[in-house]
């Protein structure tokens, strides 16, 4: 990011804007139902680039956690290698764990970047995605968040 004050606004603004959002004790971006992505095919984002809704007819579950997808061909595809398709950072917003917190996402704000995915938020003041988006130093940014997902993920 350009500096830490953009990061700290970003943090203050998601925390205070989303309180309810924040996940402080799991691994794995998911709610009471256990159901990963909002119900979004993991197989669409990486192979098509697309956020797809899956159905409950083709769900698989892996490590405890269900995943939904859009065909049986998908949940096929997804279940000779799960570990390829999960999403990074548990699924919270890739943004949040670089700047140190967890945020629930908008499946719609994603990017498919060296055979991965990261998800976002998008609330009425902070794009997520546009501030990952703006960042020169990739790298970095994926160093940072990997650093701080070790702790988080916890």
């Amino acid at each position: 990011m350009k500096d830490l004050a953009t990061i700290m606004v970003f943090v203050l603004t998601v925390g205070t804007s989303v309180v309810g959002y924040a996940q402080n004790k799991k691994a794995n971006n998911i709610d009471d139902s256990e159901i990963a992505l909002q119900g979004y095919s993991p197989v669409s984002y990486l192979e098509l680039g697309l956020a797809q809704r899956g159905s409950k007819q083709h769900k698989s579950t892996y490590e405890g956690i269900s995943y939904y997808f859009t065909s049986a061909e998908q949940k096929a595809i997804f279940e000779k290698n799960p570990r390829k398709y999960m999403p990074q950072y548990g699924g919270f917003c890739a943004f949040g764990i670089y700047a140190g917190a967890k945020f629930r996402i908008d499946p719609n704000k994603f990017v498919v970047d060296n055979g991965k995915y990261y998800l976002f938020l998008n609330d009425l003041e902070v794009d997520a995605k546009q501030l990952w988006m703006a960042e020169n130093d990739k790298a970095k940014l994926k160093r940072t968040a990997d650093t701080n997902w070790k702790k988080l993920s916890k």
